[in-house]
């Protein structure tokens, strides 16, 4: 048998408004809803919205060969008996043609798919979709960073295209390169980082009917041909070949010190996450930070120095620690900046990495 590719009907069968599908690189994911959109077009006659987060994933080759497997495949032809047997992409537009001795010869006027980008999503308002029925954000996580609000950018563009309606299956596909997402917290999506592959998760809300489905795909048994290329001994590649979740190497402490070399101490408040940062003095090292989670609420959240993302008027909470606002915060920058900062494992650098990226971003 050959490689088994990831196939929806599992979470079909949860009937969820959104259905959230995480796993590793180039396991079918986009292709099964681009297959399932293309399906109900052929069938129905409903649309389908291919979401992204710039308007530049549209561009050039971006936009040509999205429906490029499919075509490869032949579901064109099977699944329109024949009539069309390629995917004409034209203004963020996709349409069923015919190719004739490889030049096309016939558009379909009536568009199977739209493009949407989250970065310019007010040029979409004015617009009606009466027969998108299905919704598509491609590569939703993020390794670098994501758009200011765009939790509400994201619900923007959905308004725009439900307008009153609410028969809209909407599906979020994402590789495992970041478990530390908005989405997630927006969304109440609680046990993400701890869901084991291959299980899905149904999430409710309230007294209401909205639904959310997350499935973390489990890893094909025989894995993919390509895995070969990726069989380096770097961790970092698990989340290719088998869906685990990204995670750089971080400097661990560089050496042991006691308990009078801590000058001082600062916590870090990320997502549900709390970091214990303490600056430290050596004859050797000289000043460094160490920084450790911490499983207990902080003690002294009155007097202790705590950067957090959330507004206080208390003064010693800081949001950004990129951009001090006296001499101590000044001192942690410069050890930020000159890379003498280590962590007690990988995860712990993880979720400061996450942190500093907000903190840049602002």
């Amino acid at each position: 048998m050959g490689v088994k590719y990831y196939d929806l009907s599992h979470i079909l069968l949860k009937n969820a408004h959104y259905n959230i599908i995480i796993g590793e690189r180039s396991n079918g994911k986009t292709f099964a809803v681009l297959k399932y959109g293309l399906k109900r077009f052929c069938a129905l006659g409903e649309q389908m919205a291919v979401v992204r987060r710039f308007s530049e994933d549209f561009t050039g080759k971006r936009g040509q060969t999205m429906f490029a497997a499919i075509e490869k495949e032949g579901l064109v032809e099977k699944y329109t008996n024949g009539e069309w047997n390629g995917i004409y992409y034209y203004s963020s537009r996709w349409y069923l043609c015919r190719y004739e001795d490889g030049k096309r010869e016939e558009v379909n006027k009536t568009p199977l798919a739209y493009g949407f980008s989250l970065s310019s999503g007010e040029h979409d308002k004015s617009t009606s979709y009466p027969d998108i029925k299905t919704i598509l954000f491609d590569e939703f996580l993020s390794r670098t960073g994501y758009l200011k609000d765009e939790f509400v950018l994201f619900m923007n563009t959905i308004s725009t295209i439900a307008r009153q309606r609410k028969d809209i299956k909407i599906f979020l596909c994402g590789n495992t390169v970041n478990k530390y997402c908005p989405y997630f917290k927006e969304m109440g999506l609680t046990n993400i980082p701890r869901q084991k592959q291959g299980a899905i998760d149904v999430y409710k809300y309230g007294d209401t009917s909205l639904r959310v489905a997350v499935e973390y795909c489990k890893p094909n048994e025989k894995g993919k041909p390509s895995d070969i290329l990726f069989a380096f001994n770097n961790p970092k590649l698990q989340m290719v070949t088998a869906g685990s979740w990204e995670v750089d190497i971080y400097p661990h402490c560089p050496e042991r010190y006691r308990p009078c070399d801590i000058m001082a101490e600062f916590f870090v408040v990320w997502e549900e996450n709390i970091l214990h940062c303490e600056m430290v003095f050596t004859e050797t090292q000289k000043y460094f930070i160490f920084i450790h989670p911490k499983t207990t609420p902080i003690k002294n959240p009155d007097s202790d120095i705590i950067f957090t993302t959330e507004y206080s008027h208390r003064p010693n909470y800081y949001r950004r620690i990129t951009k001090p606002t006296n001499k101590f915060t000044q001192k942690i920058a410069e050890l930020f900046k000159q890379d003498k900062v280590f962590y007690s494992d990988n995860e712990t650098g993880e979720v400061m990495r996450n942190y500093l990226i907000w903190c840049l971003k602002g």
